[in-house]
Formats: C-alpha cells, sequence, structure tokens
C-alpha cells in the first residue's frame, strides 16, 4: 500500500489538503494535485501514477469530461471519482466514460482507502451509491448540521481548523485560552457528528458551513 502513487484533483484547496492529509496518513503518496481536469490532464502527462483521485463536480473541466479525454488519448490510469451527490446519472456518466470507481465523499477514511488499493488492482467499485442507508445519513447531516446550528465563533474556529491551526495556535488567535478551543472543537465535531478534524472540516465544506 505505501507504493500507490495517485493524483488528486479538485479546485477547492481545503478539500485537497484534507483529502492529502487523510491518504497521507493511511500510507498513500500524493503525486501532484490539479486544481481542475485541464491541469490533471497537463500533470498526468508529465507525472503517471497508480490512481486519479478527482472530483466529479470542478470548475473549468469537470472530472467526467476529464475522464472521457484520458481515454481518448489511451491513457488507461484507474480513475476513482468522488462526488458529494448521490445521483443515479453521475454513475452513469462515469461508467460510460470509463471510471473504474465512484465514491461519495461522504464515504469513511477506511473505505476511500479501500477503494483506492481496489482499483489500483484492476477492480471496478461502480455499484450503485444511492442505498437508502447512505441517503438517510446524508440527508440527516443536512438536516442536523445546516449553518445557523454553528454560532459565529464557531464558524470562525472551524475555517482556523480548515487551514490547518492547532487549538493552540487557534486560542493565540482568537484570544481564547486553549482549553477554551478544546471545548469549542469538541461542540463542533459533536454537531458534525464525526472524531476526526480533518473529516470535520470535509464534512463542513461540503454541508456549506464554512
Amino acid at each position: 500500500m505505501t507504493s500507490l502513487r495517485i493524483a488528486l484533483a479538485d479546485d477547492q484547496a481545503i478539500v485537497r489538503a484534507g483529502l492529502r492529509a487523510l491518504l497521507e496518513r493511511h500510507g498513500i503518496a500524493v503525486a501532484f494535485e490539479a486544481n481542475d481536469g485541464t491541469e490533471l490532464l497537463e500533470r498526468l502527462a508529465e507525472s503517471p501514477v497508480d490512481v486519479v483521485l478527482s472530483d466529479i463536480r470542478m470548475a473549468g473541466m469537470d472530472g467526467i469530461e476529464a475522464l472521457r479525454r484520458l481515454r481518448e488519448r489511451g491513457d488507461a490510469t484507474p480513475v476513482l471519482l468522488l462526488t458529494t451527490f448521490d445521483e443515479s446519472e453521475l454513475l452513469l456518466q462515469a461508467t460510460e466514460a470509463g471510471a473504474q470507481g465512484f465514491l461519495l465523499k461522504d464515504a469513511a477514511p477506511e473505505d476511500l482507502r479501500e477503494a483506492i488499493a481496489r482499483v489500483a488492482a484492476g477492480e471496478t467499485l461502480l455499484q450503485p451509491v444511492s442505498t437508502d442507508p447512505v441517503r438517510a445519513r446524508y440527508q440527516y447531516h443536512q438536516q442536523e448540521a445546516p449553518r445557523e446550528h454553528f454560532t459565529e465563533r464557531e464558524v470562525a474556529i472551524l475555517r482556523l481548523l480548515a487551514g490547518g491551526y492547532s487549538n493552540k495556535e487557534i486560542a493565540r488567535a482568537m484570544f481564547l485560552a486553549e482549553g477554551t478551543v478544546k471545548n469549542y472543537v469538541s461542540v463542533i465535531l459533536e454537531k458534525l457528528g464525526t472524531r476526526d478534524r480533518t473529516r470535520a472540516v470535509l464534512k463542513a465544506i461540503t454541508l456549506r458551513v464554512i
């Protein structure tokens, strides 16, 4: 697993940073990052990887169009497409374009790690993701964690978390005691239903909290 090199494409720098942190924690090396499909194609021509991990919806060239062009030029690198949208139409488009995998961003870190390993080994992960449990869980979070349920200070702390700041650094920036920041972070994680700071940031972005 430590020998796998992936390309990471997403038009949000914060999301890329969060995904990179998750992947590297699990021993997966990010060879390079791309801001959109055009940059992804250019970088892949110079630096081949084992797996491409790409968002579907990106400004400029999206993930599906980039995948189509990749296949048109004869590049068979396995592609795992990520999306926050549980839509069967996107699954069909991804399949037709030649994707090996399709996964919701709401997936657990261990599921993402397993998906990368499996597509790298030649498997396909194109089973429908719009199961009732997944849909119910995603809707639950949308209902339980809208922006109005977070105070301005909690949103400010979330943004600093997204920037990679430690509790001590956040305390210094916001003129709070470090213990107070720790309490705020605990409340934020509880509201977002996560135990991990990185997952909390990714979910907060998905739910448009920040």
